[in-house]
This record gives structure tokens, sequence and C-alpha cells, in this order.
């Protein structure tokens, strides 16, 4: 190896490293204002104890990076029954349901886990043979940071007492920009990821998909607005609704987005408490169904996945996104109006399906998100819940129509 070979890989080496302890010191501290008890808590089948997060990205590192490596030794064999997810072929796992039940390993331990694989993860960075599954641990990890979150903010609002995860000063409400639409010609246009630096294997490969033509809102849809929703009767008219929706939401008693203390929306359940609600911020928690109720009460649509990143273009990835400093998120830079990174992952018309060509990642890593191309509708542009750097234009999110607890919320569109 040439000296300016072993300088760039030392180079990259490095960069790789601070990108690993930079995220793996974030998902610590998202955990820390909580106290033992909260990160045991498990509110419903569709979430997860905060220390499972915890436990679970470790060991995706020992079992997608370690494992391959001669001379690892496991922490402890059994941790692999209990914080596999869904990765059949690395073995069989707890069922999902039953994650609130792991009481043990506790906390403590589940840290020292964390720096044991921390140590050995180190001693990989500068071989290239590893680099690639570690950088796709640390963008796995922060899904998981996202996710540690919005299962804290859902467990907590099954408190009677309202916990607040994190205390804050109200936020100045500020007035909404006005609603404008932006013109897009469509015609034939490349989607997907151009395979610089990294992506997930569901952004890829790259290919030509034919856009009509078609109009955006430059703003997400606002509390204030969605209220006029509900006073005109949106959540008792079947004639907005999609059947399967309509269904749901009348089982479920839905009456307003969920964590609003009343269908009025005067105050909502946040990760800060109870707040008085801002009609003037963007709608969140609710379900693809109420997101395509609304815009038909609207006269409109959702976008599809491909007109959102039509229209994203060349938008720089800025938004409000988590910030680490504050533990949660900051507002919106100055002047930001298109909303279209960061605030709310916002509901596309578009099924979850692979791209044409579409190819799992090799090894280890090939179950991540094909397994999952059914029955789920794709989201994008990331929420105020989302840690930074971890997005890109291509990034497609994806949860199945009813889920209401992740930070998602409305755009709208509609055709030229």
């Amino acid at each position: 190896m040439s000296d300016w070979q072993f300088a760039l890989r030392t180079r990259r080496a490095t960069e790789l490293g601070r990108a690993y302890m930079r995220v793996r010191a974030l998902s610590e501290a998202l955990a820390r204002p909580l106290d033992v008890e909260d990160q045991c808590v498990q509110s419903m089948p569709e979430a997860s104890p905060v220390k499972w997060h915890l436990a679970h990205s470790t060991w995706f590192f020992e079992a997608v990076v370690l494992r391959r490596r001669f001379g690892y030794r496991p922490y402890d064999r059994r941790y692999d029954a209990l914080f596999n997810s869904y990765y059949l072929s690395l073995g069989t796992s707890i069922e999902r349901a039953a994650r609130g039940l792991i009481t043990r390993p506790a906390v403590p331990e589940i840290l020292a886990y964390r720096r044991h694989v921390d140590r050995a993860v180190a001693a990989v960075l500068d071989d290239p043979e590893y680099a690639h599954l570690v950088e796709l641990g640390i963008h796995h990890e922060q899904q998981h940071q996202e996710l540690i979150l919005t299962d804290v903010k859902h467990a907590f609002s099954k408190n009677p007492l309202l916990p607040a995860y994190c205390p804050a000063a109200p936020a100045v409400a500020e007035t909404a920009p006005l609603l404008q639409w932006s013109e897009h010609e469509g015609g034939l246009c490349e989607i997907g990821h151009d395979g610089r630096g990294f992506s997930f294997d569901n952004e890829r490969p790259r290919h030509i998909h034919m856009v009509r033509p078609f109009r955006l809102a430059s703003r997400l849809v606002t509390c204030g607005e969605y209220r006029d929703f509900i006073d005109d009767g949106g959540y008792v008219r079947h004639e907005f609704w999609l059947a399967d929706g309509w269904d749901l939401a009348q089982r479920e008693g839905w009456k307003a987005p969920l964590y609003w203390m009343s269908p009025r929306g005067d105050r909502a359940f946040t990760l800060h408490g109870v707040r008085p609600l801002n009609p003037s911020e963007p709608v969140v928690h609710v379900s693809f169904y109420e997101a395509a109720a609304y815009a038909t009460w609207a006269g409109k649509r959702l976008p599809t996945e491909f007109e959102w990143e039509v229209a994203a273009g060349d938008l720089p990835v800025a938004g409000r996104f988590l910030d680490p400093d504050a533990l949660f998120a900051k507002p919106a830079p100055a002047g930001l109006r298109a909303q279209m990174f960061g605030d709310a992952w916002e509901w596309t018309r578009s099924s979850y399906d692979p791209y044409p060509g579409f190819r799992p990642f090799r090894g280890v890593a090939a179950e991540y998100n094909g397994k999952f191309m059914i029955g789920q509708m794709v989201l994008r542009g990331g929420s105020c819940a989302t840690p930074p750097g971890h997005l890109r234009r291509t990034y497609r999110n994806f949860f199945p129509p009813s889920a209401r607890w992740q930070f998602s919320g409305i755009r709208l569109a509609e055709d030229l």
C-alpha cells in the first residue's frame, strides 16, 4: 500500500469513527432523561422499550459487522434471542409484542454491552471489508433514535400523569406562511439514488419514471386547517374516507389526531408535556387514512412519492430535525417555507414497492428492506425527530396506513 493510499484509508477511518461515536453518543443522550423504569416500558406491540432500542442497535453491529471477524467473542450469545428483530437468517428472536418482558439484562448491563461492541468496532474501522457495514449500522441506529422518541412519547401518553420527556418553555406561536402552489411540468424523470454516498437498498436503482404535470403545496397542512376539517364533520362523514380507513376510524373511535386532548385541539400531549396547540404549526400524528380523508375534503390529493422527489429537486436537506444539544428539535431556520425536509414525515399516495431492478443488500443485511414491500405506504421528507445527517432527497420511509404514532403529516397536491 502506497503512502497516499494509507493516508486516504486512515482519513476515511477517522471520519467513519467520528460518525460512529457521534451516533452512539446521541442514542445514549436520548435515553439519559429517562429513569430505568421508563426504559423498560412497551406501550403497544408496534413500539419497543428504549433499552431494547439501545441493545438492538448494538446487536446489529455485533451480528452484521463483528461476527465476520476472526477472533471476535460475542458479549453474550443469549442476546441473539433477545435483541434480534426480524433477521431470520441470523436466528430467531423473542416475539415483538413481548419485548417489554425483557427485564434482564438491566440497563447498566446493556450499557456495558455497548462499550464491549464499541471497542471491537473501533478495531475494524480502517478495514474496507467492514467499513460499508459499519456505515449501514450507523444509519440503522439513527432510525432507532427516531423510534426512541416516538415510542417514549406513546408510552408517556398512556401514563395518567402525562409526564414530560424533556421539559421546555412553550415555543413562540408564529403565523404559518400563506399556502401557495408550485407547478411542475413532469415528464420522464430520474428517480432514486445516484450511487454517490450512502443509501439504503430501497432507494435504488435510479430509474426513469413518467410523472404527469402537477402542483404541490408550498407547506404542510397546519393544525388550524385540520381543525376546520374536524369542525366540518371530517370524522363523521364517510364520503371523505377510504373504506378501510373509515372502518378503522369507527372501530377505534378516532375523532382527532393522536395526542390531541380534544377534537377542538386546544391542547395536545407532546414530548414536553401537555401544551396549548399552535394552530399554525404542522399537524402531526395522523395516519395515511386521515391524511387521504383531509385531502379529499380539501378537494386535493396526496402527492406520489415520485412527485415529491421531483419537487424536492436540488433543495438543500435543511429544516427542523432532531437537535442533539436540545435533545429534541429547534425552530426551522428563518425564511424556510417549503418544509420539504423536517417538521413532519409526509404521507404519499405511493405504495411501498420495489423500484424496477431492485436488488437487496448482499449478505447478512439482505433482509433489511425488501421483505416489507407489501401493505405499506411511503413517507418522505423526515421529521423533527429525525437525526440530522440521516436524510436524503431519495430517502423512502414506510409505515402501514394505520400508523399514527410517528411524526407524520400532510402535504397536498393536485393535477395540472
